[in-house]
């Protein structure tokens, strides 16, 4: 179809296929197969029909309605990639397709994917009134002419230098789990607990290292491995084992009819609809609970602690390098978005055990910064001016751990607005206040959202995301099921996990400020007279704040002491593994507030 070339003709395109099928709509949303945030070229379906890249959100086509649900950092995002004339917007938290469904598809025939959608999200929107249909291919799928091929490069070992645990004894604690509920099986829908189950990694995803796969976890601690024999190498046939076998992905109805009339866990949230109803085919019964890997990954082992700790200390030199160099270069003028992004890359590339970004950087000068997830692209990209906010938000996957840091830095060489310091003061009070809390054991990241919001409360304001989220152990830099949001699950904070501590401020059209350094939950040592144990947190990251947005006299006593301590350690860790120019810039970055 020559006209689906364009976002028009797309739109058509796909109308026009839902007619054919008999259905008055069908829901497009932004996941694959394995549910993940990153998706391969292959299944950037929701990026195909709207042009919205964004890497959260859901189209509703209707015959003669399009509606594209977003969340808060994606709006300015998605008004600038979609064709307004051809698209309406909704806020997908405020005003979610459920609501929207309930009140404008009550009694339409509704078609989905089921391998695109949890089971749990098919279960809500079915209680909308709209009917939704299951189908068997996807439409978008029949009208996208040139659509990539899928990835199909060799998985390989995570070695136990990096894992910490062998991936028997994972297996055994996982299988004691299903036995211990009655449960026969479970599926493994989310590849992130693949690869932490079993150790391996892969490269199907640009700043993901996984291997794009599923599996059944049986309760004597089998694995059948979904993975196309091709992409297993004699290596990983060793790794793996005898007690895991390995089978064609096209092969899964026929091995889950081997598990007719026992009860097989399902993690509803993070599995495919189109299992369950595999399941059911086959005479199982399938049970909803979560899946057994998903708090065990998060809960990093010591091996993983100690290497996150090492990740960070490279990623720390490779970036307070970026920052001598930017607080040279950014007044002068010449940079622009990508090539401050290109040039941090290339510092991180420098060091040891570095893979990849752990996403796109991103990279927003002046106006753009207040996009809380731009990317810069050839047609985006703008100079870096003297004189404005530059926000660089960024991460590297190392074979040891994963990082992602953001600073907000002024480019100078003038002095910045009264306003704009004011903000970033606030945001940082917040940032300090979280990283500096106690908490006792049971407390859940939604609990501790608003210590980071309190200083931007106080004064009217407030960010549309989210102030923390998991991050795997060379897997996803988002990672669950914990996280520091009111939208969060409740899930108490545990040693081990990591997460991120980013507050923010944005004032669309002018900049946008994140301050985001992580954090490792730890014990906390004892006080006097403790009722209970308590947990606190150890920061991971390393670099200077921006000190010419500091706002001193804001401060108390005990922040001036929080950032003095914190950039004394920065000097004392970095320092040393800096060259001698980058070093007294370091020096000067990280002397005391005045």
């Amino acid at each position: 179809m020559k006209h689906s070339t364009t976002q028009a003709g797309r739109l058509a395109a796909l109308r026009a296929e839902i007619a054919r099928r008999n259905l008055d709509g069908a829901l497009v949303p932004r996941a694959d197969a394995f549910l993940g945030e990153y998706v391969p070229a292959s299944a950037e379906r929701l990026a195909w029909l709207t042009g919205f890249t964004g890497s959260a959100g859901l189209a509703l086509v209707l015959r003669d309605r399009a509606v594209l649900f977003v969340d808060g950092r994606y709006t300015t995002q998605a008004a600038a990639e979609v064709d307004q004339a051809l698209w309406e917007f909704r806020h997908l938290i405020e005003a979610p397709p459920a609501s929207f469904l309930r009140d404008h598809a009550a009694g339409l025939r509704i078609g989905y994917d089921p391998w695109l959608h949890p089971a749990a999200t098919v279960d809500r929107l079915a209680e909308t009134g709209a009917t939704l249909v299951p189908l068997a291919d996807n439409p978008v799928d029949a009208v996208w002419q040139d659509r990539p091929p899928p990835p199909a490069g060799p998985a390989r070992p995570h070695p136990l230098a990096f894992a910490g645990r062998e991936a028997q004894a994972k297996r055994d604690e996982a299988a004691a789990t299903l036995r211990g509920a009655g449960q026969a099986a479970v599926v493994l829908a989310d590849p992130h607990s693949v690869a932490w189950l079993l150790n391996i990694r892969g490269d199907d995803l640009g700043h993901t290292p996984l291997a794009l796969a599923t599996a059944l976890l049986h309760d004597d601690a089998r694995v059948d491995l979904f993975l196309d024999p091709t992409r297993a190498n004699a290596a990983l046939r060793a790794h793996l084992g005898n007690g895991v076998a390995l089978h064609r992905p096209e092969s899964l109805a026929e091995v889950l009819r081997g598990l007719a009339g026992k009860r097989v866990r399902l993690d509803p949230d993070v599995t495919p609809a189109r299992f369950g109803q595999l399941l059911r085919e086959a005479g199982a019964e399938a049970v909803s609970a979560e899946d057994p890997c998903r708090l065990p990954r998060a809960c990093k082992n010591p091996v993983e602690q100690e290497g996150a700790r090492a990740a960070h200390r490279r990623d720390a030199v490779a970036l307070c390098r970026f920052l001598a160099w930017f607080a040279e270069a950014a007044p002068r003028g010449g940079e622009t978005e990508m090539s401050a992004a290109a040039r941090l890359l290339a510092l991180r590339a420098e060091a040891p055990l570095f893979v990849a970004e752990s996403f796109p950087a991103i990279s927003g000068a002046g106006e753009h910064g207040a996009i809380i997830h731009y990317r810069a692209t050839p047609a985006s990209d703008r100079p870096i001016r003297p004189n404005e906010a530059y926000l660089i938000d960024s991460g590297a996957q190392y074979r040891d751990g994963t990082t992602d840091v953001t600073r907000t830095l002024w480019t100078g060489p003038g002095a910045p607005p009264e306003q704009l310091a004011l903000h970033y003061t606030l945001v940082l009070q917040g940032h300090l206040a979280l990283a500096a809390t106690r908490f006792p054991e049971g407390v859940a990241g939604p609990h501790l959202d608003a210590l980071a919001r309190r200083s931007l409360w106080l004064q009217g304001l407030d960010y549309d995301h989210g102030t923390g989220h998991g991050v795997g152990s060379f897997l996803s830099v988002h990672e669950g099921p914990a996280g520091i949001s009111r939208a969060a699950r409740p899930i108490p904070l545990r040693p081990g996990m990591v997460l991120s501590n980013e507050p923010g401020f944005y004032r669309p059209g002018a900049y946008g400020i994140r301050i985001e350094n992580l954090l490792l939950v730890r014990q906390a040592t004892p006080l006097p007279g403790q009722a209970r144990p308590f947990l606190d947190f150890e920061t991971l990251t390393f670099a200077p704040y921006e000190r010419r947005l500091v706002v001193a006299e804001m401060l108390t006593a005990s922040e001036r002491a929080q950032v003095d301590a914190y950039h004394a350690a920065v000097l004392a860790l970095v320092g040393p593994s800096l060259p001698p120019r980058e070093a007294a810039w370091l020096a000067g970055a990280c002397a005391r507030l005045a």
